[in-house]
């Protein structure tokens, strides 16, 4: 009784499927291979030849002009199944090419066992895709360490952080403790940083206070006199005594009548949409002095110590330090309507791996890079030989669209 030809199809379909299942992890292995060694895609005919032979229909392709099959009564459905297996080698072939062509080259256990953070704590601020870490829990002692001041324990859990969104999880956390370490003076911390940004933080209390702000070699010494007002903390002071002029560097400094900061300003209050006030913080400002007779302490070399010591009070007259060259460069960079930005090399970026003299950043995205910042050190103007890597950073200089255009390339 002759099959129908729905049914013979159907059974074609069936056998293909059920045939082609190794010949197709075959082709979607060798297609994979193939990119990933050589770079080159392996041709598609020759993978249908060798899936349809491995499917064992007599020797291949050359099936489709054997007339014992194509005269045969089971034509359609051999016919069928050939045609089922011919795609699905066809398709896991160019997954498995994709595949190869997708998969980074250079691939190391360090790099296996490293993650990054959730996407979706990826915040986009002036163009630049960042994280913000914040630290969670009770901020824990250090074993051997003094236990941590209430009041600094606070601000260490109540500080958020924003770091480059690139970064793996390993590079946040040394980036955080350095952080940390640096702006809160504190002896010892070490950082723990989950998928979801949230770190967990031990935090040991500054070894000293005002011994570590004074350079080697130099004293300390704290005199009475008119305080000017804006004194602040680095300022180059000359204190004059009946008998000397010393010359030294502000370390601390306060005013009698107020404290060693200024006072910052009321905050305004104004209604908001359902009435209730809206509080607007004040501006942030630098510590600094607000006049009047008070009492600094100067770092001063050890010769200069003795005439601040044997004085009662001592007349403070600031310094200039100058000009700050950097800030007029910058200023001219505004001017001209350039901006500058410092941006971070992706691991499996389109410059992690490529030379700067061919990326051509000025021909191709119109930037100028000035400085390149290596694991090794700086290399200033850096030359066209120089190759990048993932965690370099870039000092470049454009227009605020072309950093932008740039940026999405980086980082």
């Amino acid at each position: 009784m002759a099959t129908s030809l729905p049914i013979a199809i159907i059974y074609g379909i069936y056998l293909g499927v059920l045939t082609g299942i190794i010949p197709s992890l075959v082709a979607g292995t060798l297609g994979f291979l193939f990119k990933y060694i050589t770079n080159v895609t392996l041709p598609g005919f020759g993978v249908v030849v060798l899936a349809v032979a491995l499917a064992g229909i007599n020797g291949g392709l050359l099936a489709l002009a054997d007339p014992t099959i194509l005269d045969s009564a089971n034509a359609p459905t051999i016919m069928t199944g050939l045609l089922v297996v011919m795609m699905m080698s066809l398709y896991a072939h160019a997954k498995g090419d994709q595949l190869g062509a997708s998969v980074p080259r250079r691939i190391s256990l360090r790099k296996l066992g490293e993650q990054t953070l959730s996407t979706d704590l990826v915040d986009v601020v002036a163009g630049r895709n960042e994280i913000r870490i914040h630290v969670v829990g009770e901020i824990e002692d250090i074993e051997g360490y003094p236990p941590l001041p209430d009041d600094l324990r606070a601000k260490l859990r109540d500080t958020d952080w924003r770091f480059p969104a690139d970064l793996q999880v390993s590079e946040l956390e040394s980036r955080l403790a350095e952080r940390l370490r640096t702006e809160f003076d504190l002896g010892d911390v070490t950082v723990s940083i989950d998928e979801r940004g949230r770190a967990t933080v031990a935090a040991a209390p500054p070894f000293s206070g005002l011994s570590r702000r004074v350079e080697s070699g130099r004293r300390a010494v704290s005199v009475d006199g008119l305080v000017p007002t804006g004194l602040a903390r680095g300022d180059v002071v000359t204190a004059i005594t009946d008998g000397a002029q010393v010359r030294g560097q502000i370390v601390s400094a306060r005013s009698s009548e107020a404290s060693a900061e200024t006072q910052p300003e009321p905050s305004t209050e104004s209604k908001g949409e359902a009435g209730e006030p809206e509080v607007t913080p004040p501006p942030s400002r630098a510590p600094t002095t607000s006049g009047g007779e008070g009492q600094a302490t100067i770092a001063v070399s050890r010769t200069d110590a003795g005439p601040l010591l044997r004085t009662d009070s001592a007349k403070l007259v600031v310094e200039s330090q100058g000009t700050r060259h950097e800030y007029e460069v910058l200023s001219l960079l505004r001017r001209s309507g350039k901006r500058f930005r410092r941006l971070t090399v992706r691991a499996g970026g389109a410059l992690d791996g490529i030379s700067i003299g061919l990326a051509k950043p000025r021909e191709n995205y119109d930037v100028a890079v000035l400085v390149v910042r290596t694991a090794s050190g700086w290399q200033f103007a850096p030359p066209g030989t120089t190759t990048l890597a993932a965690g370099d950073e870039l000092f470049v200089v454009g227009t605020s669209a072309a950093l932008d255009r740039f940026g999405e390339v980086v980082a």
